[in-house]
Order: C-alpha cells, then structure tokens, then sequence
C-alpha cells in the first residue's frame, strides 16, 4: 500500500506501520526529519512543505496521514500567560475540506482537541486527539504518561522515548519552543496510529478485492 505521512514528525504514528508498505514522510524541519529517516530507513522522506505536498501529489497515495501544526488550535494558545495572539492556521481546516471533497483514497486528519468548537464534525476522539477521516474508527484507550505534558526532565524524556520506541541523542527544538520534550509530545502514540491504519488497510483491501471480483 501506497502511504503518504504529512507533517510526519519523529514517527510516532508510523511506528508500528511495519515495513510492508511504500511510505513517503513529509517533513518540514531538517532535523526531525533526519530523526525519522534514522529510525525508519527504508521509507522516502523529504523536507518540504506538507500542505504543498498534499496538493500536489495526493492523487498518488493509497492512504494519506496528516497532522498539521497543532499550537494555534490547542487551548494552551488562550492561556492567559501566552502574551502573543495569533489567528488560528487554517491549513488544519483546508486539508480536511480538500480530502473531504476531492481525495478518493482513505485519509485520517489528525489534531489536538482545540480550545474553540469544531466547525466540521470530526469522526472519532481518541485521548487528546481529534480524529477526522472518511472511514469509521473504533476509539482505542491508550494511557499517557503521566506528567508528560510539562515534564521535560531526563527521565521524563527517557519515558517518552520508551513509550514511542522512538531513540534519539541530541536535543531538537521547534521554532522558539525550547521544551527539549515537545517533539515527543507532538507525536501520535503508535498503538493509535497501528489501530487506524489497520482499519484502513482492511477496507482498501476489500475494496480491491471486491473490484477484481467484478472485473473477472
């Protein structure tokens, strides 16, 4: 199966995805992506600009992952304490009308559960996540560690990285985030990730069967 992995992170959806399929990872900063590359070598992965990507070459993919920047959405960007204001981005909400409208493979947007009401109705909510897609998805409990939100001391990040099964030395920060934990904390737990795309692949598999069924 054909798999395209927007804003792919270190991985931590893919984790469990196995080598069996073609996977292209989109990532924009140089560095995390060379964290996925090293833990996962044999998928293709580039550094570029994901919501262009998708555009471009969604027609390609048999299933499409993505989990677009999740800070301006997440209700830490109302807390009082954050000085700046920023406008929601709307890639979140662009990615989700354009697959909704135009994608004809099975596809999964991934975000945190935001501090506004959503204005398109989502398919699931698994843990912190929302979940929007165009297939249903069981929800599925997984346990976070606890403090992993704020905790950013060596054992903490320890934890995080035997969590995920996701290894790495150096410290890696994104933008003016200078929690060393964050790239962690952006990722989807793998068991959730293993969980949708098995839904998903078992749909596209009886969609192609039940089609050389009726091409015979």
């Amino acid at each position: 199966m054909k798999i395209l992995n927007l804003y792919a992170g270190i991985g931590g959806n893919r984790k469990l995805w196995g080598d069996e399929h073609d996977i292209t990872a989109v990532e924009y900063n140089p560095e995390i992506a060379q964290i996925y590359k090293d833990n996962f070598p044999n998928d293709t992965v580039l550094v570029e600009d994901a919501h262009q990507y998708l555009l471009d070459h969604y027609k390609e993919y048999d299933f499409i992952w993505s989990s677009p920047p999740c800070p301006t959405h997440s209700k830490m960007a109302k807390a009082t304490r954050h000085e700046t204001r920023k406008y929601p981005d709307m890639s979140l909400w662009q990615e989700i009308i354009f697959l909704q409208h135009h994608y004809n493979g099975k596809y999964i947007v991934e975000n945190v559960v935001p501090y506004y009401d959503s204005f398109v109705p989502i398919t699931q909510k698994i843990g912190r996540h929302y979940i929007w897609a165009n297939f249903v998805i069981p929800t599925i409990e997984i346990e976070n560690i606890k403090g992993f939100i704020t905790n950013d001391s060596p054992l903490a990040i320890k934890q995080m990285k035997d969590d995920l099964g996701i290894f790495f030395e150096k410290n890696v920060y994104i933008g003016n985030n200078h929690s060393p934990g964050q790239i962690l904390r952006n990722c989807v737990h793998p068991e959730i990730g293993q969980h949708i795309l098995n839904i998903a692949q078992g749909i596209i598999t009886k969609q192609n069967t039940n089609q050389m069924e009726l091409e015979l």
